[in-house]
């Protein structure tokens, strides 16, 4: 049986070069501990769970890294944000491919599982983040042919701005959690969902310009 692909977007942990806001914050080397270890955490977790493939998307990509064990590496190349994400999933067109960021403490494997359960009645699931962006973006096959076009990346539009490439296909919405990218977003993560998905999802068929059209209130 072909398994679903769990992809980890990340960066090569180098000095000065990650989470650069929480760095003008808390310093470049504790912001470099906090993504080296962040990153490595979540690669060993899904790693090490069989529902799913886990490949490793770094920039740069020339870049050298050491991975756990079962963790086969694949480039981002050039563009923005959206352009390297399509890329992924444009290698893996009949599969159902799910992208997960590396800065949310609170996700775990069961995340990932939740997403390719929704995508058994959805074309699309995402994490939203508390920011207005996401922390995770799975696609079935039938997915749009510019999935991420227009968005404008890092402001509290990129959600809306994606979702809005989703006009009158199904999409479930996962558990709404906090991306780290300043000081202020460290205290608290340990919350009550930070070990398993909180039970609420939901499915909406999205409306151009109308995102909040609940179809199905139950998990898939």
């Amino acid at each position: 049986m072909t398994r679903d692909i769990a992809v980890v977007f990340a960066r090569v942990p180098r000095l000065g070069t990650v989470k650069r806001r929480l760095a003008k914050q808390i310093g470049d080397r504790a912001a470099l501990r906090f993504h080296a270890q962040t990153l490595m955490h979540l690669l060993r977790m899904l790693s090490a769970d069989r529902r799913f493939q886990t490949l490793l998307c770094a920039t740069p990509d020339r870049a050298t890294l050491r991975l756990p064990p079962r963790i086969r590496r694949i480039s981002q190349g050039s563009g923005d944000l959206g352009q390297r994400m399509a890329r992924v999933f444009q290698r893996f067109p009949h599969r159902r491919v799910a992208i997960i960021g590396c800065d949310i403490p609170q996700a775990n494997a069961d995340d990932l599982a939740a997403a390719f359960r929704a995508l058994g009645r959805a074309d699309a699931a995402f994490g939203p983040a508390v920011d207005g962006g996401y922390w995770l973006v799975a696609l079935s096959p039938r997915r749009p042919s510019r999935p991420f076009a227009r968005v404008r990346w890092s402001t509290p539009q990129a959600r809306a701005d994606t979702l809005a490439n989703f006009a009158h296909r199904r999409v479930a919405l996962l558990r709404t959690l906090h991306d780290v990218d300043t000081a202020e977003d460290l205290p608290g993560l340990q919350s009550p969902c930070s070990r398993r998905p909180c039970p609420e999802r939901q499915i909406h068929r999205l409306q151009p310009g109308r995102h909040n059209e609940t179809t199905s209130a139950q998990p898939p």
